[in-house]
């Protein structure tokens, strides 16, 4: 497609170059970066809603702060795309979310105007605070300007890190980006008049002109203005808002989207802060594109799509995802069990409970992004005898760990946790790859831990789920489409730490745990290709390991081989434990695990990511071969 163009943002390779702009070119260069990003992100798709809502932001901050000296955080950094294309990355724009391109949210490697990596949402105070001590203690950094939407200050490290900075008392600059609200013209007209008060007085005094203006207002408009100023506060009259009490100096609101609030009242806060500064900024999600401002997601996360009608590129039919199976097969077992309720941490369409929440919406509980929370909450459940499925993505559960330990494991209650996106996940890349799951739960005493190989094991494991009440229980499985078994028409209960035979053979055995069994099976037509015959299991459970069967490959076998799509230390180490303590190597058996490897994986494509990985059908393969000591035979053809 043609870009478009684009002269006053054609003159800036980086930020000092915004500085030399007036405040009108800067308002015509807003407009070209909009619809940059647009043009962009419709050939590689992406976050393209939350990074519209803050293109005039991202201009205002590094017009005005001296990046990347003055540390800029953006909170998660899937609205970083403006930014990108500011600090030095428009060339690279287009290969966003791409193998061997700029990744998807902000990244230390990628460059020195990203100074701290985030995928993962509430960790931009603590952050940007310390800088602030860096910055105190001689270290070369200047400010330090945290941006953290309405929906990540709303979880708890958040308020720790505020609680933190306010007793500290260093001087930093937190703005809240409120994209839940906007401000209505007569609003406006408050928020215009009350960032001219806030370029000509010392902060001490901004909450008392913003409380005076309003008490002059029509009382419709006294009442608009309240809200907007305390919305996000919880403040009542006669009272500070609630960051003042944590030490903060309250601005705001004022207009996200207007240069001609953002740049005053920016400069006076750079000019006059002593201490912490929160910036109440209202913005408005998919700003400037009018497919993503009236799509109920406002945008968040688009295909590649067409940049004049929005219409987003259809991927070809295929075999239902894994996600939606799941929440098909546990709306079906809340149906039949009043007692099965389902949490999430804002992500209900994410994890599938949205199916269920729309038949059983007093059944469903999004706790927002507070993982930690959500985990508690669901043991709480648990003790007082209902039965809840926690459902959160291998990656953000990590961010409840001490909760699955302490809450959880330690009292032996039997929640349940649907763990989406096990493995490696693609665009996203390492920051939301399920990587760790198998190994930080099977570790828990009491954990019983499954992986389901296809949709229609997934469905198993959610009744097998529903049914356990002996303590915790989880099962992981994929992003994606599944394969394309027939479904059942319910789920069965699995007997607990059994796994099953899928084909029997001599030579070799495979042990595979969770959604990479097809891509073992493709590895044995190949082998068997060549004459070596090929035995394949279904682990099914990491905990407990089904040892009979683990016992009878490892005796009529030359060879033990398990697969799994997760980090060392996890469902093959358990393996390799279990056969150690029975003296099974004592006799010589050889043995392989094939896991992802001890480092990072950047975003590709799933395949790409898992070719990199070492794990795909023929490093399967020769892996088998290296343990069998058997050469590949070649057919050598001859000249017609």
């Amino acid at each position: 497609m043609t870009s478009p163009e684009t002269p006053n943002l054609d003159r800036v390779a980086g930020p000092a170059d915004l500085r030399q702009l007036d405040d009108e070119t800067l308002t015509l260069l807003a407009d070209e970066l909009r619809q940059e990003v647009i043009s962009a992100v419709s050939e590689t798709g992406g976050h393209l809603g939350s990074s519209l809502g803050v293109v005039e932001l991202a201009v205002a901050i590094h017009a005005v702060f001296n990046t990347p000296m003055d540390k800029l955080v953006w909170d998660v950094g899937h609205q970083c795309y403006p930014h990108k294309i500011l600090t030095g990355r428009r060339d690279r724009i287009r290969t966003l979310r791409q193998k061997d391109g700029l990744s998807g949210f902000t990244k230390r490697s990628e460059s020195t105007f990203d100074p701290f990596g985030a995928a993962h949402s509430s960790t931009s105070i603590s952050a940007a605070l310390g800088f602030a001590v860096g910055r105190d203690m001689g270290q070369p950094t200047g400010d330090a300007i945290a941006v953290i939407g309405d929906g990540s200050i709303s979880a708890g490290m958040a308020y720790e890190a505020m609680n933190n900075a306010g007793h500290e008392g260093r001087r930093m600059f937190v703005i809240l980006n409120d994209n839940e609200m906007s401000i209505a013209p007569p609003v406006g007209a408050m928020s215009s008049y009350l960032s001219r008060l806030y370029a000509n007085e010392p902060l001490s005094r901004m909450k008392s002109l913003a409380e005076g203006f309003e008490q002059a207002l029509p009382m419709p408009m006294r009442e608009g203005a309240k809200r907007a100023r305390q919305l996000v506060t919880g403040a009542v009259q006669g009272s500070g808002t609630l960051f003042e009490e944590l030490g903060f100096d309250y601005v705001g609101p004022i207009n996200g989207h207007d240069l001609d609030q953002l740049l005053p009242v920016l400069r006076a806060a750079r000019a006059r802060a002593t201490g912490p500064v929160l910036i109440h900024v209202c913005t408005v999600k998919g700003k400037g594109f009018a497919p993503a401002e009236g799509s109920a997601d406002r945008g968040h996360g688009v295909s590649k799509f067409d940049p004049v009608t929005g219409q987003q590129a259809k991927s070809k039919p295929n075999a239902p995802s894994y996600t939606s199976v799941f929440g098909t097969a546990l709306t079906d077992e809340a149906a039949r069990d009043p007692s099965i309720v389902a949490v999430t941490a804002a992500m209900p369409s994410g994890t599938g409970v949205n199916i269920m929440a729309d038949r059983f919406p007093g059944r469903v509980f999004d706790v927002g992004i507070a993982e930690q929370h959500g985990v508690t909450f669901a043991a709480g459940m648990a003790a007082s005898g209902l039965k809840p499925f926690c459902a959160i993505y291998s990656t953000f559960l990590q961010r409840g760990y001490d909760q699955v330990v302490h809450d959880v494991a330690l009292q032996g209650l039997p929640v349940r946790f649907a763990i989406d996106r096990a493995g490696l996940v693609g665009a996203d890349g390492a920051t939301h790859a399920g990587a760790f799951d198998v190994a930080y739960l099977a570790n828990l005493p009491g954990f019983t831990v499954m992986a389901a190989s296809d949709e229609a094991e997934l469905m198993h494991m959610v009744a097998t789920a529903a049914a356990h009440d002996d303590g915790p229980i989880a099962f992981r499985y994929p992003r994606g489409s599944g394969i394309g078994v027939e479904l059942p028409e319910r789920g069965h209960v699995l007997q607990i730490g059994k796994g099953r035979v899928v084909q029997e053979g001599s030579d070799v055995a495979f042990l595979s745990f969770g959604a990479h069994l097809d891509e073992v099976l493709a590895a044995t037509r190949m082998l068997e290709e060549d004459g070596v015959s090929c035995t394949v299991a279904d682990a099914r459970f990491a905990k407990p390991l089904d040892m009979d069967l683990i016992r009878d490959l490892a005796a009529n076998h030359k060879a033990l081989i398990t697969v799994e799509q997760g980090a060392q230390g996890g469902f093959g180490a358990m393996v390799l434990h279990a056969l150690a303590a029975e003296g099974a190597f004592d006799r010589g058996l050889a043995i392989r695990t094939l896991t992802l490897p001890d480092r990072f994986i950047d975003q590709a494509s799933p395949d790409d990511m898992y070719a990199d990985a070492g794990l795909t059908r023929h490093d399967i393969m020769e892996t088998a071969r290296t343990a069998l000591g058997v050469e590949r035979k070649i057919i050598h053809l001859r000249p017609s």
